[in-house]
């Protein structure tokens, strides 16, 4: 009788800040889906501000993020509000 595969988690991502983040939604006992989800979205919105650290930005950085999303890429406003509220987590 064969057993079923565990899935194992994902590498933890290079940047130790987002290892920080996946050290804090694992912590909040978060799925790994979610954890994913998280850190891809915070990469996204580091690498569209020009590798610019979170901390040195504000609601003017996560508008004009979000913005793009909407505009250029078409993103549902759904999926916007999940990133405002990720944003709250910091």
């Amino acid at each position: 009788m064969d057993t079923p595969s565990i899935p194992s988690a994902p590498a933890a991502p290079q940047s130790p800040r987002l290892l920080e983040l996946c050290q804090r939604t694992r912590g909040l006992h978060y799925s790994i889906r979610t954890e994913q989800a998280y850190v891809d979205w915070a990469r996204r919105f580091i690498l569209f501000h020009g590798k610019r650290h979170p901390r040195e930005m504000g609601a003017r950085e996560v508008t004009a993020f979000l913005t793009h999303l909407a505009v250029e890429r078409k993103v549902s406003a759904f999926t916007c509000g999940f990133n405002r509220s990720m944003q709250r987590t910091r």
